[in-house]
């Protein structure tokens, strides 16, 4: 039997599950991250390896993603999590085209095609009132925790507006709406729509294609997954059983599963781990770099403004040991 495990690092919660040969789920474990990242590494592994019953040694191969996938010693490979949300959800749902991914501190946009492969993306980092931190912080001043924040929101009957686009002023309007009075689930659920709002036209961006999927801590939210699924007026896929967190882990958890199946069917061993001698893993990073072209037919106009061309940039950097590089 083979044991592959999934670790996600991100932000707010480090996320982690094992998947066995015949891709069901063995455990998962979700924790806070934390600012040391590769504490919480080791300490959302040993919480999962309890939850499965399973040694280290029975884990086979470790993929890592997220915010912080280098700072996993134990891991065999790393992927994006662009390219992790993508596998996961299609391999969950495979009708879905247009992923949302509500995270701690931004959001993710990916269309996909029907092989999970990303056609595109859009990514909210720059404004904390369109994540689910705000509606964390939110919840925070109504004296209610992360848990209570969904059922909270469905006792609303008459959501307020909470329109500042900035979280600084969001939590200042919050702050008068319960001055003035106004019932606490009513001003939750006014946030969630907010969210909603934004969230879905960041979706929009990336191109509406039906067969949506949720997935992030707000899967666990009935209040959230309503309020997106009004606002887009068609149903949202969301996993089963706590999964639609830990899709980032489970796609990541797939990719080495279907890496180490390509392997050993090539009579090839299974490559040593990050924190293990003899590690090397290749990455190939690519870019888009602004350059200038000037044409015979198209001079320069003032101030320097010449007519400009995107150049892809590809970068190999080869990991020698975790912390080291060669370009």
């Amino acid at each position: 039997m083979l044991y592959v495990a999934g670790i996600d690092i991100g932000s707010t919660y480090s996320k982690a599950i094992v998947l066995n040969d015949k891709r069901e789920v063995v455990g998962t474990a979700v924790r806070r991250t934390g600012f040391k990242l590769g504490q919480a590494s080791e300490s959302v592994f040993d919480e999962l390896l309890k939850d499965c019953g399973l040694e280290r040694s029975q884990i086979n191969y470790v993929a890592a993603t997220g915010y912080g996938r280098y700072t996993v010693a134990y891991r065999h490979t790393q992927v994006t999590e662009l390219t992790a949300h993508a596998q996961g959800a299609v391999h969950l749902f495979p009708d879905t085209r247009t992923i949302l991914d509500i995270g701690g501190q931004d959001i993710k946009a990916i269309r996909v095609d029907e092989n999970g492969r990303v056609k595109a993306f859009r990514l909210n980092d720059k404004c904390a009132a369109g994540t689910g931190a705000f509606l964390e912080k939110t919840a925070r001043y109504l004296g209610l925790t992360t848990d209570d924040i969904g059922p909270y929101a469905m006792r609303s009957t008459k959501p307020v507006e909470v329109s500042s686009v900035c979280a600084v002023f969001a939590e200042s309007e919050v702050i008068n709406h319960l001055s003035n009075g106004v019932p606490a689930e009513d001003i939750m659920m006014g946030a969630m729509v907010a969210l909603g709002g934004r969230a879905v036209q960041l979706m929009r961006r990336v191109g509406l294609e039906p067969g949506f999927m949720l997935t992030g801590g707000m899967t666990r939210n009935v209040a959230m997954v309503n309020a997106l699924e009004k606002n887009l007026t068609a149903k949202l896929n969301v996993a089963a059983n706590g999964l639609g967190q830990l899709n980032g882990a489970y796609g990541a958890a797939f990719l080495g599963l279907r890496r180490i199946e390509k392997l050993l069917a090539e009579g090839k061993p299974i490559p040593p781990s990050a924190g293990q001698e003899g590690y090397v893993e290749t990455v190939r990073r690519r870019r888009w770099s602004a350059i200038a072209v000037k044409k015979p037919a198209e001079p320069c106009g003032q101030a320097a403004d010449c007519p400009v061309v995107a150049k892809q940039v590809v970068k190999q950097i080869v990991m020698h040991k975790l912390g080291e590089a060669v370009v």
